[in-house]
């Protein structure tokens, strides 16, 4: 478990555990019913959710950061495509709680997500980000990501057409 200590607070980061699985789906049910982070508008049920982080789990691929011994945020990292040639990259999701943005979590989530990518032999990191978060676009920019390049117009979401901005870190 990392403890990184930010504005006062302790965040804790560990490995995702399956009890883990409520905590994550109440994230990201509130990211695709209030925010355009996720490009779905269809909240997760809680076997989607289990069988969603599962997978991750197989892969020792995410991460809880904990703030006062509650869960604050999450992190995975999976395929970035699914065809072979794609094995060596991977895509990240970093999510905090809501109310919990700026004190550090994510950053302390990141930090957790490409050490362990890095460990696990991965080549190169993507984040796909809606061009408009730009905290998103921040938080990746210190930990030395590039931005690649914007798609417009390649989603829609609560009635408008997003933006996707793609940025990379190299691992090696």
């Amino acid at each position: 478990m990392n403890l990184i200590y930010e504005r006062n607070r302790a965040v804790a980061v560990r490995p995702a555990r399956p009890d883990d699985a409520e905590a994550i789906r109440a994230i990201r049910n509130h990211a695709i019913e209030h925010s355009t982070a996720l490009w779905t508008q269809t909240p997760q049920s809680p076997a989607e959710g289990a069988a969603w982080l599962a997978a991750h789990l197989e892969r020792g691929s995410a991460f809880v950061a904990e703030v006062e011994g509650e869960p604050a945020g999450f992190a995975v990292y999976g395929p970035w495509r699914n065809l072979d040639g794609y094995r060596h990259t991977v895509e990240d999701s970093v999510y905090v709680r809501e109310g919990r943005h700026g004190l550090g979590i994510g950053s302390a989530l990141l930090a957790t997500l490409i050490a362990s990518a890095r460990e696990a032999g991965h080549h190169v990191v993507i984040a796909d980000i809606e061009a408009e978060n730009t905290p998103s676009i921040r938080l990746h920019e210190r930990f030395g990501f590039h931005h690649v390049g914007t798609v417009p117009e390649v989603g829609t979401k609560f009635g408008r057409w997003l933006d996707l901005t793609i940025m990379r870190l190299p691992l090696t």
